[in-house]
């Protein structure tokens, strides 16, 4: 399989989509009713119906099983026992064949007729709970309240309940589709799972349904893309009365990071939206030595890959400006080095409303809600929509708040809904056999 590279992608897709015209965007709208009719008569077919029967029937069994997985460990870089637990519900839930590929994303097979596609769906196993934290699920009232229950543990149980209800009623669709379990969504993951299989593996991928969030009137479409970069200034340190005069890391790197700030502020306030932001420092051993580092971690993000990597260059020439100014005014002792570690990157891009992937999941988003709408986030779906790979992120239903904190819940609010416009999604994608 060729691989290219995320830029060249991603800036045909954001030239493509800024040269649509009038003519062009009529012809989106007369498309858009041509699927919304698909879906209508998608949703007619007999095998469907029963499919939304099974889905309202199990909703017992998907509150206990959510309830189950939530509790069920998933630390950044230690997803391997969730992992573990939700291959053997996937194996429960029947497939051709389940798998946990060399990094950890958990894989489950189920083929189609024709298999001249493959359509991945996918939720991702990690949270952003460091190791020890209680997992334990709390019901107050209808409400559950855990770390996790909603990001992204709903995802995968509505992923493993539309898996269950295809083979309850023995739908068959036309395509392969390979349901994940990823790893490395969040933070300093960098989705490492998500990469992998569309950089490293060999599996033959036509388009990617990420499910993350809760919103089904949302469809992700964009990817917000972020680079994130350690810089690290090293110096021989001492006493701040008797070494004084020897260079002082944090005094030059206070002076680069002005420069950037400075920078970096002209540079945002025009053209597409883009940002930056030093979200933490370190460095130093006491208020009377000379550190012998000083470090900071920023994060730089735009929904174009342009913008991105031009901030990018800007970070990098204020951060050798500045250290080289600093070291111009040294008089005594060594020089400060200047260490600059990528610590996370996730493309951007979009893929073009016009994309029948895209029209699709807004036709089934319609069926069950209004005041549907795109917009552009940072989710799995960036490394896909990088490598020119149909993707979108929906969002599998209920209704939750205070995700990333201890305080988070989830709410089964018309939630097999959610489950429903899954299902509809990946059969409008996947095609569905007629018997």
């Amino acid at each position: 399989m060729i691989k290219y590279s995320p830029y060249h992608f991603a800036f045909l897709s954001i030239l493509f989509i800024y040269s649509i015209d009038s003519i062009a965007q009529k012809k989106t709208q007369s498309t858009t009713s041509s699927y919304a009719r698909q879906v209508q008569s998608l949703v007619k077919k007999k095998q469907v119906q029963e499919a939304f029967v099974a889905i309202d029937k199990l909703e017992p069994v998907t509150l206990k099983e959510h309830i189950e997985l939530t509790e069920v460990p998933a630390p950044p870089f230690k997803e391997s026992v969730r992992a573990t637990y939700f291959k053997k519900m996937l194996e429960g839930a029947g497939s051709d064949k389940v798998w946990i590929d060399s990094i950890g994303n958990v894989l489950a097979l189920r083929k189609g007729k024709k298999r001249t596609r493959t359509v991945v769906v996918d939720a991702h196993l990690d949270t952003v709970f460091p190791e020890g934290t209680d997992v334990n699920v709390k019901v107050k009232g209808d409400t559950l309240f855990a770390p996790g229950i909603a990001d992204d543990t709903r995802g995968l149980i509505a992923m493993l309940t539309v898996l269950k209800v295809l083979n309850q009623v023995n739908i068959e669709t036309t395509d392969d589709i390979l349901f994940v379990g990823t790893v490395g969504e969040e933070g300093l993951g960098d989705l490492r799972g998500v990469k992998y299989i569309v950089e490293k593996s060999n599996l033959k991928i036509d388009s990617w349904i990420a499910i993350d969030g809760i919103e089904i009137s949302q469809i992700v479409n964009g990817g917000l893309g972020s680079v994130r970069y350690r810089a690290t200034l090293l110096g021989p340190g001492g006493h701040s009365w008797d070494a004084f005069g020897l260079a002082n890391p944090h005094h030059a790197m206070a002076k680069a990071v002005n420069y950037f700030s400075d920078e970096a502020t002209t540079f945002t306030s025009t053209g597409i939206k883009t940002s930056f932001n030093i979200g933490r420092t370190g460095g130093g051993t006491s208020v009377n030595s000379i550190p012998f580092e000083s470090w900071i971690e920023v994060d730089m993000r735009s929904e174009s890959p342009t913008q991105l990597k031009k901030i990018d260059s800007i970070f990098k020439s204020a951060m050798k400006r500045g250290v080289d100014d600093y070291n111009a005014t040294i008089k005594k002792g060594q020089k400060l080095t200047l260490k600059l570690d990528r610590i996370g990157y996730r493309p951007s891009g979009v893929t073009a409303e016009s994309e029948p992937l895209v029209q699709r999941a807004l036709a089934a988003a319609n069926h069950f809600t209004t005041n549907t709408q795109l917009a552009i986030q940072s989710t799995n779906a960036n490394t896909p929509i990088a490598y020119g790979i149909p993707a979108i992120t929906i969002g599998a239903g209920g209704k939750s708040a205070h995700e990333h904190s201890q305080d988070e819940w989830w709410l089964n609010e018309k939630g097999s809904e959610g489950i429903k416009f899954v299902l509809v999604t990946i059969l409008m994608e996947s095609g569905i056999e007629n018997k």
